[in-house]
């Protein structure tokens, strides 16, 4: 009961997101909208981090399973990615140095605010 009780929390947020992404007339796909809900649900304390934890892991563990499909089709289609096969390594690397440096900048940028401080404020 409590698996359900935390995937109610889970889908209500997910929803929520899916209802925004149809009212506002941004061109943000409604995942980000529940992601954003769910981050500011969790940092302002409306839910504990422990009423999700636990199915919150169960998604994470499971997570390489829903990446089958997108292989499968790769597959399925490689005949036709094969000539572009230059084109789409050059981009996939790039874009992929550039989040990580987007990343590190940011990371860097809220280590250097907080005066280094972790997450529970201590040094």
């Amino acid at each position: 009961m409590k698996y359900m009780k935390q995937l109610s929390i889970v889908l209500a947020i997910t929803f929520l997101g899916e209802i925004l992404n149809k009212l506002l007339p941004f061109p943000i796909p409604g995942s980000i909208y529940g992601f954003i809900i769910m981050l500011l649900c969790l940092q302002f304390k409306i839910i504990k981090l422990e009423k999700i934890k636990d199915i919150a892991d169960f998604l994470i563990d499971i997570m390489p399973i829903m990446f089958v499909p997108a292989v499968v089709g790769i597959t399925v289609i490689w005949s036709g990615l094969a000539d572009s096969i230059i084109q789409i390594l050059l981009i996939t690397i790039s874009t992929t140095v550039l989040v990580m440096v987007a990343t590190g900048k940011v990371a860097q940028f809220i280590l250097d605010r907080d005066g280094g401080k972790d997450a529970g404020g201590n040094q």
